[in-house]
């Protein structure tokens, strides 16, 4: 496959997830950009803005084992992983697998739930297998954690540890739609009663899993030139020496950034990477990686202006 295929791929995917989802375009392309960069993806908004309805729209149309998990704060590793359960009929143990045994895994609420049960989602992420028992179990390759949380402000929620932040590719965070994207809404869905169902919704299969291979053997023959390498490493270590930041992003982050950049010129047709690549994806991409000062959280700045503010300062190469 070539590039200019994984771009015709992107736009057919966009535009059969637009049949059952209004506006937030932004957010199926982080998605479609984590799906090629192999990476997770963890979405902070206010109830009601359909996260959950997106997700399964998005695996429906990439035709990925869908699995679900709603958090809640009795939830226990166990009921994500999986366990192996004595059988008295066989006096044998049996495994009894997991939701995350899936290809696109809904972490819904992921705030919602004690650090404990967060952190069982860690190996899955980071090397796609779940040990159970002492014994490995892969995932698919096309594995991926799609996270929905509320605003940290609600009650009831956990922050998520700083180890678990770090797998995440992207935190996007989503907003209410426009008066005209919220009318359409009420149109549509005003009139229907139950659930939505992506199926009803005209929702097909555009995508399988060996187009994705081949996509995902397209973005990897994307060229990274050294200064695009230096670009990046400038920015992800510029978070590390401003006074505005007590943490700055991690070595991954710049690493998954370089790839990320990689994955959205592919969907943009390209074979090779730019500076606006990856000044597009530096917000999403480290904004959940750093920790402000104290001295700027009592300014009351937040970390999306800091980061703002040095990739703008980064000098871009030509």
């Amino acid at each position: 496959m070539k590039v200019d295929e994984v771009k015709a791929l992107g736009a057919r995917v966009r535009a059969e997830v637009a049949k059952a989802i209004v506006g937030q375009a932004d957010t199926v392309d982080l998605m479609l950009i984590a799906l090629f960069a192999r990476g997770h993806v963890l979405l902070e908004g206010p109830p009601g803005t359909a996260k959950t309805f997106l997700a399964q729209c998005f695996a429906k149309t990439l035709k990925l084992g869908f699995g679900r998990i709603q958090f809640t704060p009795d939830l226990m590793p166990a009921d994500i992983i999986g366990a192996n359960v004595f059988n008295f009929q066989t006096s044998a143990f049996t495994l009894t697998k997991g939701p995350v045994f899936c290809e696109l895994l809904l972490a819904d609420e992921i705030n919602r739930t004690p650090p404990k049960t967060q952190a069982a989602l860690l190996e899955a992420m980071q090397e796609r297998r779940v040990t159970l028992d002492g014994k490995s179990h892969a995932l698919s390759d096309r594995f991926m954690v799609v996270a929905t949380q509320n605003p940290l402000e609600q009650q009831g929620t956990y922050p998520l540890p700083e180890a678990q932040l770090d797998r995440f590719l992207f935190k996007h965070v989503l907003a209410y739609p426009s008066r005209e994207e919220e009318r359409r809404i009420v149109e549509t869905y005003g009139v229907q009663a139950g659930p939505s169902d992506p199926a009803e919704m005209g929702i097909g299969v555009v995508v399988d899993a060996k187009t994705i291979a081949a996509a995902n053997a397209a973005v990897a023959s994307v060229r990274l030139t050294e200064e695009i390498v230096d670009y990046v490493l400038e920015l992800v270590r510029s978070t590390r020496e401003t006074p505005d930041l007590q943490s700055g992003a991690s070595p991954r982050s710049a690493a998954q950034l370089a790839l990320a950049a990689r994955a959205r010129a592919a969907l943009d047709g390209r074979d090779y990477a730019i500076p606006d690549d990856v000044k597009a994806l530096a917000l999403p991409a480290l904004r959940h990686r750093v920790i402000l000062s104290p001295a700027a959280e009592i300014e009351g700045r937040r970390a999306e202006q800091v980061i703002q503010a040095l990739v703008d300062q980064a000098a871009a190469p030509r």
